[in-house]
C-alpha cells in the first residue's frame, strides 16, 4: 500500500478489514431522472459519472476488484430506444475512457453472453480488456447481457457433456470444478454487495458467487451514490462478523 493512499483513506477505516471485492447493482437511474422531469436516458447518463467516481474511489482506497451489473439478460424486456440507448453508452465509455483507466492502472473484464451484443460493442469489449490485461491497480468487471440462471446452466451444461464424452468422472464434480466454468472464473468471490436505491433483492445477479456475501441496501438512487455513500456501506462492513457459517 502506498503512502499516498494511506494518505486518501479515511481514518476511521481500518484497512485490514476493507472488502477485497464489491459488487454493485446500480439501481435508480430511471427514478433519478424521473424525479427531475429528466428521459431515463440523462439518468444513465449521470450514473455513468457516479460509476467513474466509485471506481477511482475503490482505486485510491485499496479495494482490489469491483463489479457492476450494468444490464442484465432481463433488461432486453426495456423499451428498444433504452436498449439501444445502453448499448451506444456502453461503447461510447469504453471507447472515450479507455486511455484513462490505461493511465490509472485499471484492469477491465465483461461476463455474460456477449456473442449477443452488437459488433461494434464486442469490438470495444475486446480491445479495451487487451489493453489493460496487464493492469494491476484495480480489476473492474462489468456484467453486461447478464443472468445468473443462465450462467449456471451454462455450466451443468459444460458439465455433462465433458462427463458425457468420459473426460470428467461424476465422482469428481465438486464446487471447484463447478467455479472454473463460470463467467467469473479466477476471481475472488465478492465480499460486500451494494444494491442503491431501496430495492432488496439480488434480480438474478451472481447468485453462486454471492454465498458468504455482505449485503448493504440504501435508499440512495445510484447518480447520488458518492464516495461518502460508499463510506457509510464500508463502515457498516467493518461492523460485520463474517463467519462463514462457522461459529
Amino acid at each position: 500500500m502506498t503512502a499516498k493512499l494511506l494518505q486518501t483513506l479515511p481514518p476511521d477505516l481500518d484497512r485490514q478489514r476493507l472488502p477485497q471485492h464489491i459488487a454493485v447493482i446500480m439501481d435508480g437511474n430511471g427514478r433519478w431522472a424521473k424525479q427531475r422531469s429528466l428521459p431515463r436516458i440523462a439518468g444513465h447518463r449521470q450514473g455513468v459519472e457516479a460509476l467513474k467516481d466509485i471506481l477511482r474511489c475503490c482505486k485510491d482506497w485499496g479495494i482490489a476488484a469491483l463489479t457492476v451489473y450494468a444490464f442484465s439478460t432481463e433488461n432486453w424486456g426495456r423499451p428498444a430506444h433504452e436498449v439501444d440507448f445502453l448499448m451506444v453508452l456502453f461503447e461510447q465509455m469504453l471507447r472515450r475512457e479507455l486511455e484513462e483507466m490505461c493511465r490509472e492502472g485499471v484492469r477491465i473484464s465483461f461476463v455474460g453472453d456477449l456473442e449477443s451484443l452488437s459488433k461494434p460493442l464486442r469490438h470495444e469489449i475486446e480491445r479495451s480488456q487487451i489493453a489493460t490485461l496487464h493492469n494491476q491497480a484495480i480489476h473492474f468487471t462489468v456484467a453486461i447481457n447478464y443472468g445468473s440462471r443462465r450462467e449456471i446452466i451454462k455450466v451443468c451444461r459444460q458439465i455433462a457433456e465433458a462427463a458425457k464424452s468420459g473426460e470428467i468422472d461424476p465422482e469428481n464434480i465438486d464446487e471447484n470444478l463447478f467455479e472454473q466454468h463460470l463467467y467469473t472464473a479466477g476471481n475472488h468471490n465478492p465480499d460486500l454487495l451494494i444494491r442503491t436505491s431501496g430495492e432488496m433483492r439480488l434480480s438474478n445477479f451472481l447468485l453462486w458467487q454471492m454465498a458468504y456475501t455482505e449485503m448493504y441496501f440504501t435508499d440512495v438512487l445510484w447518480p447520488d451514490f458518492s464516495r461518502q455513500e460508499l463510506h457509510r456501506a464500508l463502515i457498516d462492513y467493518q461492523e460485520r462478523d463474517r463467519r462463514f457459517g462457522k461459529v
